[in-house]
């Protein structure tokens, strides 16, 4: 396991430089110059040149790239050229909000998606199967930001149960209370997908030849379900969640503003507004970590679940 992890680990290394690469040259085809979107335009010659030399923007591209990359596998990002503020201070403020949404979120899913779908299956063409299957409908159908205005107007401003705007203090208590409505509207709308996506993977399970022959030795439903049907539908289910938190990531930046949350999110808004490019630069090297991230692990549940695949590669 332990060389199956190394081997996947080094693997993921080209992913990253590419990631950076892209980011890198993606934010210098922009229109514009940075030093006069971070000025204005009617900022002298002189103040133009001294925040492109303070920037580092007066250099050939080349050596911006190589300092780029240098400065990004140090965890340094620059200074905002909004207001001059270490980015890097910044993620480290924002990051562990958008972190507290997505795992909240998926764990939601988890809970309600996997049992649901199962229970469908299961249950086939009976009344749960047919209330799974419209939970399922609409949670494809409502859009996050609307879902998450419902909540937040039912049970935020209507019954004052939970805060409408903040991500908490720092007692577990107060970022709870805080998460629960954000992470809610996430989680239900992965939920929906993760149903979906258990209850067509264990029908599918249930019709395999092993399925009847485990049942034909008299084996328990329950043994035959959870030890032969979920263990390979598990493969498909893991592939859909992984899929689905890099939705929830891109989702989290509309319910950041949605509940007036601090996140990465709002970072990334805040930096296209003010035309802050190595804001946007950040943010977008951080979300795409975490596609690599969340790919990695995708892979490494896969030969948790399933020891041939890691024996295989």
């Amino acid at each position: 396991m332990f060389k199956y992890l190394l081997r996947r680990c080094l693997e993921a290394i080209p992913t990253v430089l590419l990631v950076l690469t892209v980011v890198f040259f993606a934010m210098r085809i922009l229109p514009g110059d940075p030093a006069i979107a971070a000025l204005g335009d009617f900022a002298g010659p002189e103040q133009i040149e001294r925040f492109r030399e303070q920037m580092g923007l007066n250099v050939p591209l080349w050596q911006q790239y190589v300092s780029f990359i240098v400065n990004t596998v140090q965890g340094d990002f620059g200074r905002s050229m909004a207001n001059n503020v270490p980015i890097s201070a910044l993620l480290m403020r924002n990051l562990p909000y958008t972190l507290q949404l997505t795992v909240a979120a998926t764990a939601i899913a988890i809970l309600i998606g996997i049992p649901t779908g199962i229970l469908s299956a299961v249950k086939r063409n009976k009344s749960i199967d047919y209330v799974a299957r419209v939970f399922a409908l609409l949670g494809f159908s409502v859009p996050d930001f609307y879902l998450g205005s419902l909540l937040l107007i039912a049970f935020g401003l209507g019954l004052g149960l939970f805060p409408i705007m903040g991500g908490g203090g720092p007692d577990i208590g107060s970022t709870l209370h805080h998460l629960f409505l954000p992470a809610l509207t996430l989680g239900l709308i992965q939920a929906a997908f993760i149903t979906r996506l258990t209850r067509s993977a264990v029908l599918e399970m249930l019709r395999r030849d092993y399925v009847r022959t485990a049942r034909s030795k008299g084996l328990a439903e329950r043994i035959v379900l959870y030890k032969h049907v979920m263990r390979n539908a598990l493969i498909p289910v893991v592939t859909g969640l992984g899929i689905y938190i890099l939705t929830t990531l891109s989702g989290s930046i509309t319910i950041e503003l949605v509940f007036s949350r601090p996140g990465i999110g709002q970072l990334m808004i805040g930096g296209i507004s003010s035309r802050d490019y190595t804001m946007v630069q950040a943010t977008l090297v951080i979300f795409s970590l975490f596609v690599v991230v969340v790919n990695l692990v995708v892979d490494l549940l896969y030969a948790l679940i399933d020891p041939r695949i890691r024996n295989s590669n």
